[in-house]
């Protein structure tokens, strides 16, 4: 039995063109999803895009830089423009933390990924949101981060600041667009295999065995098994889910 689960849905994915990104855009259009694949990476959203093209999917790349409400204002109205509406948004762009101690961040890197990761975000949403309530609904899944639940003492405290806020936002937006149709959920993974991981084992923050063991289970996640999460999350199957942050993290919030 063919799973279409999101038939018949439109799907807007920031920070598609690699990593989680791509494999929620790809499970998305295998279950049925229209996808527009948005990142500021064109040639990785062009790839993710004709990927799922010649999968036998439905799919289109927008350049979206996170930062700028215009381009995300735009990323919308594609969107729109080519599917009629907006019923899912997943904001997943994001940036890697630089492994430095709390006082050694510079003011320009916190701005930085803050801008991107928490900022970016809330900007998203503000233009999701308002389709949505034009439309009378929609869905929307932000990637947070289990280093946004519980402490973690990897020289992470920019990301984590900025993670604990997706949580926060997305519990609040929750509440506040509930009565409009509006879910509002987000995914908080632990240490998945993705360039960013490859970057940070590159730098020296850690080394790929001291990584899995951050997990209870000593496995470290894999982008397909965080995307299915978000196919929960952005399904029916998850109607009655909304203001929720779940752990896809091998047990860390356990410990």
């Amino acid at each position: 039995m063919v799973d279409s689960s999101l038939a018949g849905k439109s799907a807007l994915i920031t920070g598609a063109a690699q990593g989680i990104g791509a494999a929620i855009a790809e499970l998305f259009a295998a279950r049925g999803a229209k996808v527009v694949v948005a990142d500021i990476n064109a040639e990785g959203g062009e790839e993710t895009a004709g990927k799922i093209v010649k999968d036998g999917g439905e799919a289109q790349f927008v350049r979206t830089d996170v930062t700028s409400a215009a381009d995300l204002d735009a990323a919308v109205k594609a969107t729109v423009d080519a599917y009629g509406r907006l019923d899912i948004a997943i904001n997943n762009a994001g940036i890697e933390e630089q492994g430095s101690a709390l006082h050694e961040i510079t003011e320009e890197a916190w701005d930085k990924l803050v801008s991107v990761n928490l900022k970016g975000v809330w900007l998203s949403m503000k233009a999701e949101i308002t389709q949505m309530l034009g439309q009378g609904g929609g869905t929307i899944v932000n990637m947070a981060s289990i280093a946004g639940m519980v402490g973690l003492p990897l020289g992470i405290a920019d990301y984590s600041a900025a993670k604990g806020g997706v949580v926060a936002l997305t519990r609040t937006a929750a509440i506040e667009y509930v009565k409009n149709g509006i879910r509002i959920n987000a995914v908080c993974p632990g240490v998945v295999r993705t360039s960013l991981l490859d970057n940070a084992i590159k730098t020296g923050m850690f080394t790929e065995p001291e990584a899995a063991a951050l997990h209870p289970t000593g496995v470290l996640i894999d982008p397909e098994d965080v995307a299915e999460a978000f196919l929960y999350l952005a399904s029916d199957a998850a109607k009655h889910v909304t203001g929720h942050a779940m752990p896809i993290d091998a047990g860390m919030a356990a410990g």
